[in-house]
């Protein structure tokens, strides 16, 4: 989740402002760019045990601390380091420990895997020294709620207390779920519709193919992704999948009215998080907000409040595919991968459109609730999910070679690969029909002898 902000801007006179805030991230077609963001958990090497906050060794604190040896510098919130910012990146930490890149805007795959794998080896530096192992999952496979330490940001006290009374797995989302998604742009709102149509309704195929949650406390789950079930227990008020989207007439103004319909979690003054949480935006607009009577909310604010609703994919000023699980290293390329590729050229974004164009309101919902459980293998009208995600690849394959962006640019430089291979991992998995986590299943019935201890070190970073 995002650092405490910075500026919070002049109070908000119209609702139309928060529609031109929407907006004003449309970009033209040269300037469209790619943020990949992933959380990995992190553990004790000696015994496999989530970190602490606190301690000299083996702790989030030493491992942040540890980190700005590369330049990065903390961000404190009440005398604490919570974040840490250098250029145009962050890395956060998420409520139970887990640790965030959220990267910066880039212009090819080639660069943001460049990106992923320069975190990745600052983080195993400072991890090696201080007995920490780091892992790409969907899910805590191993450890229970009560042993995982909260870390101590103001938000998620808030967030906390609130979650329970909307759903039973809330908690869990906050402390044990890992996740990996992309950040996109779009040219013009007409642009941002088609998008989120065809990434909203091809969300379930992303998590399917990344699917890798199958464990809790040391046993399967009966899931294949438990982490995107953990988001239908949540908290039906901003989570799901959004079927107004679908609908003619849908824009930045439509999803203004859905924004100011999630309730609110706090609002940050002062370098603190005051609690607003089940209060309205909309009292907020008008000067009605019970936690500020009289006071009129910022374009802060409004940003602040759309990080606080959680569905499959998130408008912001950009668009968040939101539906992948966390995985190891050689995964995390792949998802950017599949986005650009279906969403960043124009015959693929068609050939998207075609696929999804007929699907109804009804199917949107059967793959939502049925993906998380059978992955590839969900029923889905004359075949599976597997016949679905073979065109999906193979459509976002023919997106990335149009862009022949290899090594050394775009729009036929040359030398190098071009961004193709990236995808070969979701290929392979596309065309066996067996998603993460039938590998770590397969191997926790067979070599782990029913044990999730080796996946700490077999697939650890």
């Amino acid at each position: 989740m995002s650092a405490p902000p910075t500026s919070r801007g002049a109070p908000i006179a119209h609702r139309r402002q928060l529609v031109e805030y929407l907006a004003s991230g449309s970009r033209p077609r040269d300037m469209w760019r790619i943020g990949t963001e992933h959380e990995k958990f992190c553990f004790r090497l000696d015994n496999l045990r989530p970190l602490p906050y606190d301690g000299d060794r083996a702790s989030i604190r030493a491992m942040l601390e540890g980190l700005t040896r590369f330049g990065w510098q903390p961000v404190e919130e009440n005398g604490k380091v919570i974040a840490l910012i250098k250029d145009a990146c962050n890395i956060t930490l998420e409520p139970g420990g887990q640790l965030e890149l959220s990267g910066a805007q880039l212009s090819t795959i080639h660069q943001t895997c460049d990106e992923v794998n320069t975190h990745l080896d600052e983080c195993k530096t400072v991890a090696t020294e201080l007995g920490i192992g780091l892992l790409g999952h969907g899910f805590n496979p191993k450890w229970a709620r009560a042993d995982t330490p909260w870390m101590p940001k103001g938000r998620y006290k808030i967030m906390r207390d609130y979650m329970p009374k909307k759903g039973s797995l809330g908690l869990d989302m906050m402390l044990r779920t890992c996740t990996v998604q992309v950040n996109l742009d779009f040219e013009s709102e007409a642009d941002m519709v088609r998008k989120f149509r065809i990434s909203l309704a091809l969300q379930p195929v992303a998590t399917a193919l990344f699917a890798n949650s199958p464990f809790i406390e040391g046993k399967p789950n009966g899931f294949r992704s438990y982490r995107s079930h953990i988001w239908t227990d949540t908290d039906p008020d901003r989570c799901g999948m959004l079927p107004f989207v679908f609908e003619s007439g849908f824009g930045f103004e439509r999803y203004v009215d859905y924004i100011l319909d999630v309730p609110m979690y706090f609002v940050y003054r002062d370098g603190g998080y005051i609690d607003a949480s089940g209060q309205s935006f909309r009292d907020f607009l008008d000067g009605k907000l019970p936690a500020l009577p009289g006071e009129l909310p910022s374009i802060g604010d409004f940003s602040d409040h759309l990080t606080t609703a959680f569905p499959e994919v998130r408008l912001k000023r950009y668009l968040e595919m939101r539906g992948a699980d966390g995985g190891p290293w050689r995964w995390l390329c792949a998802l950017p991968a599949l986005w650009v590729g279906l969403l960043y050229d124009a015959t693929a974004l068609g050939e998207a459109a075609e696929l999804i164009g007929d699907w109804t309101t009804e199917e949107h919902a059967q793959l939502r609730r049925d993906v998380p459980r059978h992955a590839l293998a969900t029923p889905f009208r004359k075949g599976t999910l597997r016949d679905v995600a073979q065109r999906v690849v193979e459509i976002a394959r023919g997106g990335l070679a149009r862009r022949a962006c290899t090594e050394s640019g775009c729009a036929g430089a040359e030398g190098g690969r071009d961004e193709t291979h990236f995808l070969d991992i979701l290929v392979a998995i596309a065309e066996s029909g067996l998603c993460p986590a039938e590998e770590v299943l397969a191997k926790f019935r067979g070599p782990w002898q029913g044990s999730v201890d080796p996946l700490f070190s077999e697939y650890a970073y």
